[in-house]
């Protein structure tokens, strides 16, 4: 049993633990850690949420950014704990989750989280596309990292200013606009089995913002200079091949993919040898992505310059699995990969991800990876690689602490995010100040009071250590870049670990239907429990315990903790519940539109003899009573 995040109303403080471990007899529950990593981005969302949100402690925000500048900037994504629209991080972070869902599009699918994953994408290019109204202008960034750092405040509450940065012919900035480019690119590709009208819309945006990151060529930390202490870019010659990488990848025009040969040595491509992929450094994204054509047989006329970009892609990945001849990525002693101090964890996830992808090329076409001294090293290794990074991600680490924010028994609850910190605009409606913030929430030394579920936060030193702590942001604040890649990468070893399709497609399941891989071939209608019956055996009992109580004002808020448990000796299916005096707002089951009437979560429809199943409520005053509507066998 897992941890799960269900839709509720949005009057609630989410302070949620729900069921027990993820991992269950050492086993890493991919699946779930790929759902909860969706949330971290609906958590992300800057403008006006739309119905199916599933964060509910968020609300609208953001909703006039750009407004006195003239431009409609309302939408994309807050960059990590802070409220600023970083534009640079922004986009790898589009472009990693579109290339999970081009080249690992049969896993995603398969786990049915293709639609999320779209979602995701579309979250953020629907911004770009707002922000590219012309050939030559593309707006880069919403806010100013030193004024917003300044002050500990909800998205809701902000009143940090919300200056908008533009670039143009006069103000170029050839790295940001060359990676807008490759995440629109890389989108149109994601999108176009499923709407080729808006991937067209994309792939044009992309093109335009290519030519224009060519033409006028400059980094953008120069034109926005107070980005500079944020994410400073090291050169924009790698953004410029990957961009022109991922069109070729996307139109099959010759002429991106002779870009990057005549450009190959003049910006670095077949001579940059990298340790490091990242928001920053690209250039091990763009010999991997290269790689592949030579792989199909494809690019004949360019095969000596494609050749040379794959040297250098066997150069990243043998220093990842150490067969590098002494020229390895360092590790910590647990075994993670290890950069820098500052969200270390970034460079992990997006090498674990680079890796899962080189090894799907490779194995794809019966390739092998050739390492100095003459090794010949299977693909399977890299994925090994892959899979090592990504579960100790997820708890297999000397602290046993999941980074993962909401996954496995034990993960960072003083994350360093100022909404997941303070208590939702839906409970505490007064505003939360600048300085308020700090001294109220920031400097508290409980856990915070919301879980900003399927964050990776920055994670342990370089000796495994980690401190749990909000002001320790170095380690404890998540960032959109280091969880984009492990969409794909969650997927991918989901998928490898043989439980693909854990989470059944709710098109596919109705009430009188077994769930994918139920054994029930001949299920009743669904028993009644009515009000007469009430005194009959059912075979479900609920267990109520009350896990936490705080004050805010003069009304006292509890947090219930219900546990279900199956007391029969078969399977029941089907089971719906009415709750009755319950006047605040749940999780951990599914809403039905009957009033207060629930049913399990999709993906657990079957609860087994003995088997328990958690959820929680918020709520003043007396306790809710459940009770049995409908069940079957």
């Amino acid at each position: 049993m897992k941890l799960f995040t269900i839709s509720s109303p949005a009057s609630a403080l989410c302070i949620i633990l729900l069921c027990s471990s993820s991992m269950v007899q050492g086993l890493v529950d991919y699946g779930d850690a790929l759902d909860k990593t969706f949330l971290f981005f609906e958590a992300q969302r800057s403008g006006k949420l739309p119905h199916a949100q599933r964060v509910k402690w968020r609300g609208d925000s953001g909703l006039r950014d750009g407004h006195s500048q003239g431009a409609d900037l309302v939408g994309g994504y807050y960059d990590a704990g802070d409220h600023v629209k970083f534009g640079l991080p922004m986009a790898f972070s589009v472009t990693m989750m579109a290339w999970g869902a081009i080249d690992f599009n049969k896993e995603i699918t398969s786990a049915n989280q293709m639609s999320n994953t779209l979602a995701a994408i579309r979250w953020g290019t629907d911004y770009f596309v707002k922000a590219h109204p012309q050939p030559n202008v593309l707006w880069a960034q919403v806010g100013d990292g030193n004024s917003d750092h300044y002050c500990w405040e909800r998205a809701e509450d902000m009143t940090t200013p919300r200056t908008a940065y533009k670039l143009d012919q006069n103000h170029p900035g050839s790295d940001l606009a060359g990676e807008t480019a490759a995440a629109l690119a890389a989108a149109s590709l994601a999108f176009k089995p499923y709407n080729s009208s808006y991937s067209n819309l994309l792939l044009s945006h992309a093109k335009q913002l290519f030519s224009f990151a060519d033409r006028f060529r400059g980094l953008y930390d120069d034109t926005i200079e107070n980005a500079k202490q944020f994410y400073t870019s090291s050169g924009y010659s790698d953004e410029l091949l990957w961009a022109a990488a991922w069109l070729h990848r996307a139109t099959g025009e010759d002429y991106y993919l002779k870009y990057v040969v005549d450009n190959a040595v003049y910006m670095g491509g077949t001579g940059c040898a990298v340790k490091e992929f990242s928001w920053d450094n690209k250039y091990a994204g763009v010999q991997v992505l290269l790689s592949k054509i030579l792989l199909e047989g494809r690019g004949s006329q360019y095969a000596s310059t494609l050749k040379q970009y794959q040297a250098k892609a066997d150069y990243f990945a043998c220093s990842c699995v150490q067969k590098n001849d002494g020229y390895n990525i360092q590790k910590t002693p647990g075994g993670l990969m290890y950069v820098r101090e500052w969200n270390n964890l970034q460079y992990a996830s997006a090498a674990a991800f680079l890796t899962a992808v080189y090894s799907q090329y490779l194995s794809s076409h019966g390739a092998k990876l050739n390492c100095p001294k003459g090794q010949v090293v299977q693909p399977q290794v890299l994925l090994d690689f892959a899979k090592s990074q990504a579960d100790y991600m997820l708890g297999k680490n000397p602290k046993s602490m999941s980074y993962v924010v909401g996954y496995g028994q034990q993960y960072p609850i003083r994350v360093h995010h100022r909404g997941a910190s303070i208590a939702s605009i839906f409970l505490l409606r007064s505003t939360v100040e600048c300085v308020q913030g700090f001294d109220s929430w920031y400097r508290r030394p409980e856990a915070n009071p919301n879980v900003v579920y399927g964050a990776l936060v920055g994670g342990p030193d370089q000796n495994d250590n980690f401190n749990d702590q909000r002001s320790n942001y170095e380690q404890t604040e998540p960032t959109l870049c280091a969880s984009a890649p492990l969409v794909g990468l969650f997927s991918k070893l989901q998928s490898a670990s043989g439980s693909g399709g854990r989470y059944p497609k709710t098109t596919q399941v109705s009430h009188y239907t077994a769930p994918t891989g139920s054994y029930h071939k001949n299920l009743q209608p669904p028993r009644k429990v009515t009000a007469a019956a009430e005194e009959e055996h059912v075979p479900v009992e609920f267990l109520h315990s009350i896990t936490k109580t705080w004050t805010v004002g003069s009304t006292t808020y509890y947090r219930h903790k219900v546990t279900i448990k199956n007391t029969s000796q078969k399977s029941i299916t089907g089971l719906k519940m009415v709750a009755q005096n319950l006047s605040g707002s749940l999780w951990g089951l599914t809403p039905l539109p009957q009033k207060n009437t629930y049913e399990l979560p999709e993906w657990i429809k079957v609860l087994k003899p003995g088997q328990e199943l958690s959820f929680v409520y918020v709520q003043g005053g007396p306790q809710a009573k459940f009770i049995v509507n409908s069940y079957q066998y």
